[in-house]
């Protein structure tokens, strides 16, 4: 029997039919605009809410000393679309495949082939940090931690071993959320976006600026049905942050920030579930009420000291709590429902100091993290009896160093090392007799070189080159998952990075290009990859072990350009593509041979090409290019590629700006994130669907 999308395929076209009317209407009314305000703004509107220039300048100035693949997002541009994930965030970033298995805050990052592996809560490979202070736990991971990227004013995201300026030395890099202030920021803003699927979110930020002091207010609320059954989130949030100007020399700024988050889990389907209805939640989803509600809370501050005009002393701080409540599976033959808090503290020194033609980096971090509570057997999202005392704890301790030499007016040599120090322990305890069933522990140590070169074509374009060392110790969700089941631990992944590449500006007075380019290869020894276990399938028990060998290896480019289409320039076309090219396979390895690993896609490809006039008028459609992949190691089950067509348009003044955007036109079927077994078979439910046709518009309002 064949099901048809009846029930909610009405609803959704409906709401879709709805906001596309509405989507027209305010595209019409840009348009009568533009043709009414042509002669009277004939230049392009810059907002008051666009960050500070010394702000812009500063990174521009970071990243142009760094020898490899770098990525700064401008989260204004965010504002002219629909962003409700980070995956929405890094649309545009190269190397990065990043997709939400239902539009919801659980977003899967991997770049450049990281955390390709059936731990989708793990997180692991890429280091996450606000305003320089890490987010991600001491051990590695980012299990249930989500930033919201709408409260950055920029986000910076360096790729693999170029994270050395945070101490990261891992696989995937580091992603930096800046968080807006006050000096960036307007007095009063308003922003309300909505769309189908139920999808409302609205916020409000005030600020105030006097002669020393500063102040910023984020109050957001966000709700959605979800495109899938049993698909409903709710979110609360404020963020805040205060500045003081101690003196001439001295800054210090606080930080806040409280997340309210609880989402339903719909589940994954198998192949005949997805083709027959992909908005149907699986049946054991439903009948476990699966869940993911986290509630997080966080104080940080920066001091900065500029000792004179050559160097400069930072020292933050960071202190997180998140309680998590996870009904997660419930088959006939093992439940589980995880109710656990986690606590993190960090801390961190930077020394920066210009002596003559050397700018030289020291920095330290520390972090620590305990993670305490319990694994539940699960009755219809209620605990069912305390089956584990969980009590995790990691600790990590970090020093870099980097010298940017400029040795010759267009060369300059990049060269530094990280030394790593942590620790890992997992207790898992029986309640009924209080001893530790598995009690795994272990020490990780490395020092982790790093040697670049820059040569400056132009003041305004680089080519670069770098070989790395990478080194990334396991998480201790990866150690409880040690295939063994016994005490034995993990060995930490390290190997070898060569990239080459280019990027730049052009500006010829008429025409505008920029340019991102990079070619990597990684040499890796013992990465840590997880399978479902056999013995328990689809119950999210997985088992991690080292692999002897793999090969990451890609192109990341990202292009874009500005055009006139007139003398006067206020016509203007404005393409815009990021290619994502991946080759990860398995070397020589003893089960696998060199086969693909699973997860991430063969290439990538997002790419718009937006019409935009001088009175703040843009429309243009999106594409999405997303190849081929496979689900197990073993390379028998694939997913298919596909290719996906969308719309935006908007406008833009100084004091407000209106958006509207519908995605995935033609409504086709695709997988937007999947399991990884061992060996998948035909029939494994593992598959989550992509978003169907769907459509967004946006109101921002500035005073």
């Amino acid at each position: 029997m064949k099901f048809h999308r009846v029930p909610h395929a009405s609803r959704s076209s409906k709401t879709t039919r709805h906001l596309i009317a509405l989507a027209a209407a305010l595209c019409c009314g840009a348009a009568f605009a533009q043709s009414q305000e042509q002669e009277r703004l004939p230049e392009v509107v810059v907002s008051d809410t666009s960050p500070s220039r010394e702000i812009k300048q500063e990174l521009e100035a970071e990243q142009a000393l760094v020898p490899g693949g770098v990525t700064v997002i401008d989260a204004e541009e965010l504002q002219q679309r629909n962003v409700s994930t980070i995956a929405d965030m890094l649309r545009y970033v190269p190397g990065v495949w990043s997709s939400s298995a239902s539009g919801s805050e659980a977003t899967f990052i991997s770049i450049r082939g990281s955390n390709l592996d059936a731990v989708d809560y793990d997180g692991n490979g890429v280091m996450l940090l606000q305003d320089g202070l890490p987010v991600t736990a001491a051990d590695g991971n980012n299990h249930n931690r989500f930033v919201d990227p709408l409260s950055a004013s920029h986000i910076i995201v360096a790729r693999g071993a170029n994270a050395l300026t945070y101490g990261a030395s891992t696989l995937g890099g580091a992603i930096d959320f800046i968080s807006r202030t006050a000096l960036d920021s307007p007095r009063l803003e308003a922003i309300l976006n909505g769309g189908s699927f139920g999808q409302v979110q609205g916020r409000v930020t005030g600020s105030a600026v006097t002669t020393n002091l500063d102040g910023l207010v984020t109050v957001e609320g966000k709700h959605r049905d979800g495109y899938r059954d049993h698909n409903e989130q709710e979110r609360e949030s404020i963020y805040a942050n205060g500045g003081l100007q101690l003196n001439d020399a001295v800054k210090t700024r606080f930080y806040l920030t409280y997340v309210k988050n609880n989402e339903e889990l719909p589940g994954t389907l198998t192949r005949d579930q997805w083709q027959e209805n992909p908005e149907q939640a699986s049946a054991d989803a439903v009948l476990g009420n699966y869940q993911w509600n986290v509630e997080t809370w966080r104080v940080a501050n920066t001091t900065t000291w500029d000792i004179d005009a050559d160097s400069k002393l930072s020292v933050g701080f960071s202190y997180e709590e998140q309680q998590l409540f996870h009904p997660i599976v419930q088959l006939p033959f093992f439940s589980l429902l995880i109710d656990t808090e986690q606590r993190n503290f960090g801390a961190s020194v930077r020394y920066d100091l210009r002596l003559g033609a050397h700018d030289l980096l020291a920095g330290l971090n520390y972090g620590q993290t305990e993670v305490e509570g319990g694994n539940y057997g699960n009755n219809g999202g209620n605990p069912d009896g305390l089956t584990s005392i969980v009590d995790n704890s990691a600790d990590s301790v970090v020093l870099f160093l980097m010298d940017r030499w400029h040795f010759a007016p267009r060369w300059t040599a990049v060269y530094g090392a990280q030394g790593f120090s942590g620790s890992r322990e997992v207790r898992n305890i029986d309640p009924a007799t209080g001893l530790a069933t598995r009690d795994p522990s272990g020490d990780y140590e490395s020092i982790n070189p790093r040697a670049g070169l820059i040569y400056h074509l132009t003041p305004t374009a680089e080519l670069f080159t770098n070989v790395s060392r990478l080194y990334e110790a396991p998480t201790t969700y990866q150690i409880d998952d040690e295939i063994s089941g016994s005490n034995q631990t993990l060995d930490a992944m390290h190997g070898t990075v060569f990239e080459v590449g280019t990027r730049g500006t052009r500006d010829t007075g008429s025409s505008q290009w920029r340019w991102e380019v990079s070619a990597y290869y990684a040499q890796l020894r013992d990465e840590i990859l997880s399978v479902d276990n056999p013995a328990a399938p689809g119950t999210g028990d997985s088992l991690s072990l080292n692999v002897d060998a793999t090969v990451h290896a890609g192109i990341e480019a990202l292009v874009g350009a500005s055009f006139p289409l007139d003398r006067g320039g206020s016509h203007r076309i404005e393409p815009l593509a990021s290619l994502t090219l991946n080759h990860f396979r398995f070397d020589n390895d003893t089960a696998y041979g060199n086969n693909k690993l699973p997860a991430a896609p063969d290439y990538a490809l997002k790419a718009e090409v937006l019409y935009r006039n001088a009175n703040g008028f843009f429309a243009g459609p999106t594409f999405d290019f997303v190849g081929e992949r496979y689900a197990d190691f073993s390379n028998t089950y694939k997913i298919d590629s596909y290719a996906l067509l969308g719309l935006r348009a908007g406008l833009t003044r100084k004091q407000w700006e209106v958006y509207a955007e519908v995605r995935n036109l033609t409504d086709e079927q695709c997988i937007a994130r999947s399991g990884v077994m061992d060996v998948a078979p035909a029939d494994a439910a593992i598959l989550s669907p992509g978003e169907p046709l769907s459509m967004y518009v946006g109101m921002t309002v500035r005073f």
